[in-house]
């Protein structure tokens, strides 16, 4: 496997991953590690570094929605002028262009789901491309990029008969 395939998949689990200790696992010196990332980083291959928060174990209010949306594509530009106009509203966290019934998923976080659902008809559902709408509410997440937020315990303890 290639160093950059390997430091991408290391850093894709755990973004605060010690450079020194990502090297010691690669085999490789440390500056070796920090140019690499470096690189990937001006290629924009690396994009960010994110926290996964599970919202429903702080006092926070947060409302996740995913929403189906049909598109009537531009001529010349295809899906890129729409997603382009959905994804600068702040609101929306992420846009994906989709195979299927439908042409993008879009996803949405909110304070309430009335304020979703506002946004959805105030600002979404009136774009000029946009054919329709289907809104889906995130009730629970058990799994999210790959982090289990939800693991139900069993009882480990022996028991004990006299």
């Amino acid at each position: 496997m290639e160093l950059r395939e390997q430091i991408l998949r290391d850093i894709e689990k755990d973004a605060r991953v010690n450079l020194h200790e990502l090297a010691i696992r690669l085999g490789v010196s440390e500056a070796e590690v920090a140019n690499e990332i470096a690189d990937m980083e001006k290629e924009h291959i690396i994009c960010g570094y994110n926290t996964l928060i599970n919202w429903d174990n702080t006092s926070l209010e947060k409302v996740t929605a995913l929403i189906e949306v049909q598109a009537q594509p531009q001529r010349g530009l295809g899906f890129d002028a729409i997603a382009e106009r959905l994804y600068k509203y702040s609101e929306i966290t992420s846009v994906y262009l989709m195979s299927g019934g439908f042409d993008f998923t879009v996803i949405i976080e909110g304070k309430s789901m009335k304020s979703i659902a506002q946004f959805v008809a105030a600002k979404l559902a009136t774009l000029d491309s946009i054919r329709s709408c289907a809104t889906h509410f995130v009730l629970k997440k058990y799994k999210d990029y790959g982090v289990v937020f939800d693991e139900t315990r069993r009882d480990e303890r022996e028991k004990i008969t006299p």
